[in-house]
């Protein structure tokens, strides 16, 4: 995601990125970088335009609350209801094996006096920047399937910044921005009372929203992939400042055995197996400020070992000319990701759908939480979109659910959608974390307790 720019009062100083290339340099990357068309693996082919044929815009929207009975808007043939409201800042969901549904509630803090400032004075108006951090998970539980959880409760609190969880045998795993946790867990329990274990450190800090790090578990619960996103936009803050960050990091239950999985991912966060597969695959939030177009977001399956191109390259072999001759060896390896869904959509939240309540085009298709744009002219993201798979293979990304957007020209948004996840009975829920609210989506007239159609 991005870096943030606000106008503070008289006497304070104007937030902007880091000083960027002059007119010369842009023009110099426009005529040696030219506009093209790449072939992605499986799905559409993606335009890509010459560095800066767009000036770098920043453009926010301003968050306004919900109106009372209003929700997103799915397309017919399915229902929108509010699973939770009250919430602070929920980012990420989480379905235990008992099927507690577990949010983690964390916000995006200012590093820095005059963001800290500009915090304190709400002067961020689309809500990305918060005074403080809830820092807490918090259980539901939907006992009979209606829909509206009977139970709520505050299942984990005292916590750093919390995003992915993840439960394997009688251990909660929760990966704070600066490591991850272990937990003593019994199914059922609505509140963990037990000390945590810390069993890998991981690099805090980084480029505003980037202190996320989510958590997946295999099969057999013998590994735990970790994501770790950017310290920057496009490294300007030297290599060193990245040691282990733009990765997808394996380890074992214990912490041990660490190694980077996947590299070259500017800011990885929904991870997911592909239903009926061993094949993982993620949401990657691309880079900034090479204008409108600049760079598509994707979903791809993730190959060990794989180099995805950041910050030297992009969309395959495409250098960045802020990174122009750097690493030649590192574009050549650089795979193309699978699926573009637009430039600047912010890319989050990854749900395989396995279950069978929804009609038969969704079945083992992805769906995204699609954060929303700042840096871009008209606004893009802000919605749920939908990727079908026929025979293994993804298609063109399809809104699924919109209406986070006033529209009609105003720069005003209800909400923001995040983290995706699929539940037990085939309903899905979606985490908008400035609406602070559980969006709960069913197929009108199906019955709960859809199937299972696959496993891995």
């Amino acid at each position: 995601m991005s870096s943030l720019h606000y106008i503070l009062p008289a006497g304070l100083v104007l937030l902007t990125a880091c000083g960027g290339p002059d007119k010369q340099e842009k023009q110099e990357a426009q005529a040696n970088t030219p506009a093209q068309t790449v072939e992605t693996p499986v799905a559409d082919s993606v335009h890509l335009p010459a560095p800066y044929a767009t000036e770098s815009t920043t453009k926010r929207v301003n968050i306004i609350d919900w109106p009372a009975g209003k929700t997103p808007t799915a397309p017919a043939g399915f229902t929108v209801t509010e699973f939770a409201g009250q919430l602070q800042s929920p980012r990420w969901i989480y379905v235990a094996p008992n099927g507690d549904v577990l949010v983690a509630e964390a916000a995006t803090l200012p590093k820095g006096a005059k963001k800290a400032v500009a915090a304190a004075l709400k002067l961020d108006k689309s809500r990305a920047l918060q005074a403080t951090s809830a820092n807490r998970i918090t259980l539901f539980r939907d006992a009979d399937k209606d829909g509206k959880p009977e139970v709520r409760s505050a299942f984990l609190a005292n916590l750093d910044q919390p995003f992915g969880m993840l439960v394997i045998g009688n251990n909660f795993y929760v990966a704070n921005t600066n490591g991850v946790l272990r937990f003593p867990y019994q199914a059922g329990a609505t509140k963990i009372t037990g000390s945590g274990q810390r069993i890998l450190d991981l690099p805090e800090g980084g480029y505003n929203n980037h202190w996320t790090r989510n958590l997946l578990g295999n099969a057999d619960g013998s590994k735990i992939y970790v994501t770790v996103g950017s310290g920057s936009n496009v490294q300007e803050h030297g290599a060193e400042n990245e040691v282990r960050r733009a990765n997808i990091l394996q380890i074992n239950p214990d912490g041990t055995g660490e190694k980077v999985y996947a590299s070259g991912l500017r800011n990885p966060i929904g991870l997911a197996w592909q239903p009926g597969t061993t094949t993982l695959w993620a949401a990657v939030n691309e880079r900034d400020e090479l204008g409108d177009e600049l760079v598509p977001d994707y979903l791809t399956s993730v190959k060990e070992g794989g180099f995805y191109g950041w910050p030297y390259s992009y969309y395959g072999q495409n250098e960045d000319p802020r990174r122009k001759n750097e690493r030649p060896d590192l574009v050549k390896k650089a795979i193309v990701p699978d699926v573009p869904l637009g430039a600047h959509v912010a890319a989050l939240g990854l749900s395989f759908y396995d279950k069978a309540a929804f009609p038969a085009k969704y079945h083992n298709g992805a769906f995204i939480g699609e954060h929303g744009s700042w840096n871009r002219s008209s606004y893009s993201g802000y919605k749920v979109s939908f990727v079908p798979f026929q025979n293994g293979k993804p298609g063109k990304p399809e809104d699924f659910l919109t209406g986070f957007l006033v529209g009609n020209g105003s720069e005003d948004a209800y909400g923001r959608p995040v983290g995706v996840v699929t539940l037990p009975d085939g309903s899905i829920l979606v985490a908008d974390d400035a609406g602070n609210k559980i969006w709960r989506v069913s197929a009108t007239g199906t019955p709960s307790g859809g199937a299972s159609k696959t496993s891995r």
